[in-house]
């Protein structure tokens, strides 16, 4: 692991500054843990000394990431590297805040009486949640949003509320910035009916400019979350039991609000330095110079917690930044710490917005370059100099696709016309074949250049994206710099002349695309039979033997050499979720989610899956599918469960494969006033379709009714909006880790040739795309763009769209319900047992608690557990006094 710019050799023996020396940090933060691990990594022989010193409880975690708390509720998942503390060097101290610096002593005094002593003392307090002052805020239900503690009080307090109540929560969230806007969505996701109360004329108003700020707006309250900008909170005031009950705005209004969450800035933790006599900036903060060290020479400052150039940096970068510096210093090397702009993004909200540079277009002569499609919500800005070479900054927001490819320019020539770099499917095209230079920086979190990536690539042998990352931390923290990571990867083996393997894996060395073509023409249909004709032989391997099972599946279907999923060769050879044809869960049980086309379920549907669902203690989630998933079904439960609904006329969701998952639809001209289009009869018709056809990866659909888009069409593989005179069809769109908006296919479509669109579409996905890979990733990197696409699919300029639509009818004719066929075969219903030399036992080791009325597997450490989902609720319902029961509202 080197720095970039900088030897990455450690001291010599002849010259190592540290050894003996005593070395302390306060501060178990992300900026203290970053310290830690540089210092072991860049001196591994020392024989310093080294101890943390950390306030919360917990080991330090990675707080850029907080709200992903909420999708675990597991504080132990948000841990940075443990490993740095398995150094005998290093110390790790917890739950034990510094209270006093002996300075002329050289000691530090924390709370519990411990008095550790120091050659060498780095401050890495941080900072604390700041809020304005407003009468009421000492009522229960009101919190701050930066620790883990915070969160943790926040959820239960949601819970407890919610019961107590009896009625759904209303949530107030104070401040509209990046984490505001997070807290917000995790008020949201716990079914809190949430409002963003911002002071400014806009959110984000620090990173966003007004239009990209009124654009943000737009797409937050598409996600059900109302926004108040240019009004404060002035006071809250009590419900009847005295706990919170509103909350009173500067312009006079209320607001109902049973729970509050404060998200106003931060300030710097710097009180024990103060009071140490340390010099203290006019806005509070360590006072620093360009090595990080303050007005003491023993004493050091990194973080949120110093005051460089008057400024407290609110961001990891340049805690991280000053970490390095202050390490490399004491390691007797020359480096400086410098401000750089590292630009904004947000995330864990579930939309897309980012900032960098002068976004206000405020440097002398600035120019602005705008794009603005408020129907699908997307605003770009770019700021440039004024004869339009230089860029200065950019605002994205709605699509940050081309954010992590911009950042690092900033300050340099662009090298293209920004109007066409920010054009609707133009900037990939613009930017095509540009190259960052050196000094560029492309990961900010760990200050990583351009030219560091490269040498990791020609001189170290680093030819993965895995590899990069080990090798220079790049893309390791937020993530953003992935794309170019990539980007960079890719050219500096192009120009090495190192061809980039597609080979599947050491047992084939075709890629997915050509295996397929292959099987296709040589007729073969077991595993066995494929890699002895096109394989290196072997049995396979994890990555090819899904791969061969989905080809296998899906040229069965469409040459009638029909495969069956469970109990034959092809089954044995898929993953456990396809060979079971239900997802595994984390307690080692399953998922029941059968298909619901459109979303649709009559209410005699709706009772079979109560009464099963009930039968089996099974916990019972909607999904975004628009479907019910019930969970917790052990493995020789499954073949039981299913006999019932497909009886009641339910067919498999294939949730658990590489196939179609669903066709999501609104309710259309059936019920909505605004619908122009049936969009619900035409999602029914397209799952019935495409259902069970066998995929790169899995696949989404939706139908949206009109131009609201309430169906989301556009967030998925496949999208179809209404128009007055047919449907538009967008393709290559999908959300998950690095979502995509679908690209416009064509216009106006009627009924057929929609039908005929999308089954060239697929059919072309399914034979040229790498293993799992997304058609979000396969429509950007087919050559020729979305254009070529559109000839291929559209205009059939290669003269095989006959062949795709007739392979696609080939699949639709050979449907057979997975589920139908194995509940009705003696021999695979038998394979579906939890241990196969005693099938009549169940896994002994499941334990499940009770909450909000359902079962879920138990945590370490929970206690009152039960070994089934059924006898925990069959206990909680037979003790209605029980703090379990309470929950069953």
């Amino acid at each position: 692991m080197s720095t970039p710019g900088h030897s990455p050799l450690a001291p010599t023996s002849e010259h190592r500054p540290l050894d003996g020396a005593r070395l302390l940090v306060i501060g178990g933060g992300m900026t203290g843990h970053r310290f830690a691990a540089r210092l072991q990594s860049m001196d591994p022989e020392g024989t310093w000394t080294l101890t943390v010193i950390g306030e919360e409880p917990q080991r330090p975690y990675d707080r850029v990431h907080l709200s992903n708390w909420f999708g675990s509720r597991n504080a132990d998942l948000l841990a940075l590297d443990p490993t740095v503390w398995d150094d005998a060097r290093i110390t790790l101290v917890t739950g034990d805040a510094a209270e006093s610096i002996d300075r002329d002593g050289q000691k530090v005094t924390t709370a519990s009486g411990t008095v550790h002593e120091y050659d060498h003392l780095v401050l890495a307090t941080g900072s604390w949640a700041w809020s304005p002052r407003a009468e009421g805020k000492e009522l229960e239900g009101i919190f701050d949003y930066r620790t883990v503690q915070d969160v943790e009080d926040l959820a239960a307090w949601v819970t407890s509320r919610g019961e107590i109540v009896g009625r759904p929560l209303k949530g107030v969230v104070v401040g509209g910035g990046v984490l505001g806007l997070e807290a917000a969505a995790a008020l949201k996701g716990m079914d809190v009916d949430t409002t963003v109360v911002e002071f400014a004329d806009r959110v984000m108003a620090v990173q966003l400019d007004q239009g990209g700020g009124e654009m943000l707006r737009l797409l937050i309250e598409d996600l059900g979350i109302h926004v108040r900008t240019g009004v404060g909170a002035t006071a809250f005031t009590p419900a009847a039991d005295g706990a919170l009950g509103a909350a009173h705005l500067s312009d006079d209004s209320q607001l109902d609000a049973d729970v509050v969450v404060f998200s106003t800035g931060i300030r710097p933790r710097d009180k024990v330095a103060r009071e140490a006599g340390l010099a203290i900036g006019e806005r509070g903060g360590v006072v620093v110079g360009e090595t990080c060290q303050t007005s003491d020479p023993a004493i050091w400052a990194i973080g949120e917690c110093a005051s460089f150039d008057g400024v407290c940096a609110g961001l990891i970068a340049p805690g991280n930044d000053m970490a390095d510096v202050v390490v490399e210093t004491l390691l007797g090397r020359k480096r400086t710490h410098q401000r750089k702009d590292d630009g904004t993004k947000l995330k864990g909200v579930g939309v897309d917005a980012a900032a960098f540079g002068d976004v206000n277009a405020l440097s002398p002569g600035a120019l602005e370059v705008s794009f603005v499609d408020p129907v699908h919500r997307m605003y770009r800005k770019l700021v440039m100099s004024d004869d339009a070479q230089v860029l200065l900054g950019g605002v994205f927001v709605g699509d940050i696709e081309l954010f992590s490819q911009l950042r690092p320019l900033v300050g340099r020539k662009l090298g293209a016309d920004p109007s066409a770099v920010i054009a609707p499917d133009g900037g990939g095209d613009a930017m095509a074949g540009a190259e960052l230079p050196d000094d560029a920086t492309v990961c900010s979190c760990n200050n990583v250049d351009a030219g560091t990536v490269r040498r990791a690539v020609t001189e170290q042998g680093c030819h993965t994206l895995g590899a990069i990352k080990e090798c220079t931390t790049a893309g390791t923290v937020c993530g953003s710099c992935v794309p170019t990571l990539t980007k960079l990867l890719n050219q500096e083996l192009a120009k090495s002349g190192i061809e980039v393997s597609h080979a599947l894996c050491e047992h084939f060395d075709h890629s997915r695309a050509e295996l397929f073509k292959l099987v296709e023409a040589g007729g073969e249909d077991t595993f066995s039979d494929v890699i002895a004709a096109h394989g290196n032989g072997g049995r396979g391997c994890a990555v090819c033997r899904p791969v061969v099972a989905s080809i296998l599946s899906t040229l069965g279907a469409i040459t009638g050499r029909r495969h069956n999923p469970v109990g034959r060769q092809l089954g044995a050879i898929q993953d456990t979720n396809d060979f079971v044809m239900a997802n595994i869960q984390k307690d080692g049980t399953y998922s029941v989610i059968p298909a619901m086309p459109a979303g649709e379920v009559t209410p005699e549907g709706l009772m079979v899956i109560a009464q099963v669902a009930k039968d089996y203690g099974l916990y019972v989630k909607l999904n975004g599918a628009q479907r019910i998933g019930m969970f917790g079904a052990r493995l020789e439960q499954l073949p039981e469960i299913w006999e019932r609904l497909v009886a009641a006329g339910f067919q498999s969701g294939h949730a658990y494969g590489k196939s179609l998952r669903m066709v999501k639809a609104c309710l259309g001209t059936n019920w909505c006033r605004f619908g122009v289009q049936d969009s619900t009869t035409l999602a029914v018709a397209l799952e019935k379709r495409y259902r069970g056809l066998r995929s790169p990866h899995k696949l989404k659909i939706s139908v949206s009714g009109c131009a609201r888009e309430c169906a989301e069409a556009q967030a998925k593989d496949v999208g179809v909006i209404a128009t007055t005179k047919g449907w538009n069809l967008y393709v290559g769109g999908n959300g998950g880790m690095n979502p995509a908006h679908g690209k416009l296919l064509v216009e106006d479509l009627d009924d057929e040739r929609l039908v005929r669109c999308i089954d060239r579409f697929l059919m072309l996905y399914v034979r040229e795309a790498d293993k799992l890979q997304r058609t979000a990733r396969w429509v950007e990197e087919y050559e020729g763009g979305i254009e070529e696409l559109r000839r291929v699919i559209v205009d059939d300029s290669l003269g095989i769209g006959e062949q795709l639509e007739e392979a696609m009818q080939r699949h639709v004719d050979s449907y057979v319900d997975e589920w139908a066929e194995a509940v009705n075969d003696p021999e695979r219903r038998a394979k579906f047992v939890s241990f196969v030399n005693a099938p009549e036992k169940s896994d002994p080791n499941l334990r499940y608690v009770i909450e909000r009325g359902q079962a879920r597997p138990a945590m370490e450490g929970e206690t009152d557990t039960y070994p089934t989902p059924l006898a925990a609720r069959e206990h909680a319902m037979a003790h209605p006094g029980t703090a379990e029961a309470e929950l069953d509202i």
